[in-house]
């Protein structure tokens, strides 16, 4: 297989590879590492494997997608098979994550790659894939392992963000856009990361120290009041998984997260930013909460989609995670739409429908599904991060005793 010689710059794109191993994974000798990646990302995938065995890795195995055998079941499959997902595929990851095998995600999909198909086949081709699999996610989502998501830019991808160039000059501006927001445009990117994390710590410190029930959020079609759960607990850059791993999940990351309480988020929100879900774009995303769970969803592009993947479960309308990001993240401040929540959810801070991370729970790594359930965790099928921060944002915590404290004032740390 050859592929376009686009340019891509080697030397960062290698440096990316093995920041994806020794920050994002921090891969441990021995320890096995399933990767799953786009096959327009094979020269990232040969890199990463290369920098995997280097520090030691067991066993490398990587599973590949593609758009157009995506799109062949669209255009070719019986009806039947958009109830279909690979169980056994889903049990096996599940069961490799239960040995203490790393997971590592390349993104980089088309953003609109199914944006011409049936809603309601993808909405059930994306249910069955989720039901399938739940396993897996649950060992993710509950940090049970070390996992990172990088991304590589696809051509789909770079042609979506930047119609006006060539394919050439797309992807290359697709490429310094991953590298600059994944740090690795720097003499010594782990050293980039080593500091960056140090201080996404000291915000999580501070918002653990103030122990806020509640978060008020205020700007243009937004007057939120999102309930925190009962102990719960700010995470931000690097986090050690329950395998005693220190890792950083998401490349490129700005934010810092925690736990809602799935039954105390009130009022209404818009986004700010598309939400690209499944080869589907949704925008101007306007919902309404009442006791936690969304009663009213609009969408100007993608409504009958967005709704249909709120009937995914009873979980999937209410909320699994709030999370802060400064409106001069450097994604933001680089103007760039990325179409790809992994990029456009550190430009802004950002809600997420559905499941939580267990890990946001002090002890949480203790806690059994009931105790998550009871402090206001919420479970779901589905984890979908979506953007409703902006420099118009306003944003105070609020103390048991109704008091309020400015944490963010038009998108910044107040």
């Amino acid at each position: 297989m050859t592929f376009p010689a686009h340019s891509i710059d080697p030397v960062k794109l290698d440096k990316l590879a093995e920041v994806a191993v020794k920050v994002g994974l921090r891969l441990e000798r021995g320890q096995d590492l399933l990767i799953t990646a786009p096959i327009a990302a094979l020269p990232l995938v040969r890199l990463i494997t290369k920098h995997a065995y280097i520090a030691g890795a067991g066993l490398v195995t990587t599973f590949y997608s593609d758009e157009e055998t995506t799109l062949a079941r669209y255009a070719h499959a019986p009806d039947e098979s958009f109830d279909k997902a690979s169980g056994w595929l889903y049990d096996g990851m599940a069961k490799a994550f239960g040995s203490n095998t790393a997971r590592l995600a390349i993104s980089g999909d088309n953003p609109m790659m199914l944006a011409a198909q049936d809603p309601a086949k993808v909405a059930r081709a994306n249910k069955a894939m989720s039901m399938a699999y739940k396993p897996a996610l649950e060992k993710i989502s509950n940090f049970d392992i070390n996992w990172n998501i990088v991304s590589y830019p696809n051509p789909a991808w770079a042609r979506q963000m930047f119609p006006g160039d060539t394919e050439a000059v797309a992807v290359e501006k697709l490429a310094n856009a991953i590298f600059a927001a994944s740090r690795v445009d720097v003499a010594d990117p782990v050293a980039a990361w080593a500091e960056h994390n140090a201080n996404l710590a000291k915000r999580s410190s501070w918002l653990n120290g103030e122990r806020f029930s509640a978060l008020h959020f205020t700007g243009p079609g937004t007057d939120l009041t999102v309930g925190l759960a009962d102990g719960h607990e700010w995470h931000g850059g690097a986090s050690t998984a329950k395998n005693g791993i220190t890792c950083n999940p998401n490349i490129p990351t700005e934010e810092v997260f925690t736990t809602p309480h799935a039954l105390r988020v009130e009022g209404h929100v818009s986004s700010t930013k598309p939400l690209s879900h499944q080869g589907t774009l949704i925008d101007n995303i306007r919902v309404r909460f009442e006791g936690g769970r969304i009663v009213e969803a609009k969408a100007s592009k993608g409504e009958e989609v967005l709704n249909k993947v709120l009937d995914t479960d009873e979980g999937a309308r209410r909320l699994g995670e709030v999370a802060l990001v400064p409106h001069s993240s450097p994604i933001s401040a680089s103007g760039v739409l990325f179409y790809n929540t992994l990029f456009d959810e550190n430009a802004s801070c950002h809600i997420a429908l559905g499941q939580c991370y267990s890990k946001c729970f002090l002890d949480g790594a203790s806690l059994s599904q009931e105790q998550i359930t009871a402090q206001g965790g919420n479970s779901s099928l589905i984890h979908i991060d979506w953007m409703i921060g902006s420099g118009e944002v306003d944003i105070d915590g609020v103390r048991a005793d109704g008091a309020k404290v400015p944490v963010m004032r038009k998108g910044e740390w107040a």
